[in-house]
């Protein structure tokens, strides 16, 4: 970690936080999961978690802290880890790839936070079939937030970072 990573993820971080705190009035449509995404891919999984951790305490001591903070937690962390390998992996990664794994992961979130029912009323199945619309809701933000953010961060990250550093993708 350097001091241009950090600058890059605290940047990352109060953009996600006022996103998700300005995206409140939407049922779980937020620019958080995109964001996290992001950073996987550009700046590798450690940074995608350190954003993870951050965004969800700053942004749930603005909108409320409870037990699903540390679901979300969880679900961003995986995430996060996730689309840092495959940045790792694949450097080139197609960006039609991220808008459909972003879709995935609308869904893959709302399973892991389905689970904080289930640690508090041992009932799953019916809290997580009821939130699917819910789960279409973020898999359809995070969609659109990728088309909007991706080109633009990226082009913003890779600009700058051609001016003073490079870009290392192993944390």
């Amino acid at each position: 970690m350097n001091t241009y990573k950090l600058t890059l993820i605290a940047i990352l971080a109060a953009l996600a936080v006022i996103g998700r705190y300005w995206f409140a009035f939407l049922p779980n449509v937020q620019p958080v999961t995109a964001i996290i995404i992001i950073a996987g891919v550009i700046l590798g999984p450690v940074s995608a978690l350190l954003l993870t951790v951050i965004v969800v305490l700053v942004s749930n001591m603005l909108l409320g802290m409870g037990i699903w903070t540390i679901w979300q937690m969880i679900s961003w962390g995986m995430i996060g880890a996730i689309s840092g390998w495959i940045g790792k992996i694949f450097p080139r990664t197609p960006f039609l790839f991220l808008v459909i794994f972003s879709i995935f992961t609308g869904y893959f979130y709302g399973f892991i936070i389905s689970l904080t029912t289930y640690q508090i009323t041992g009932s799953f199945w019916s809290y997580y079939i009821s939130g699917l619309p819910f789960d279409t809701n973020h898999a359809i933000g995070n969609a659109v937030f990728m088309l909007m953010f991706y080109p633009l961060i990226t082009y913003l990250i890779k600009k700058y970072a051609s001016y003073r550093f490079p870009i290392n993708n192993n944390d």
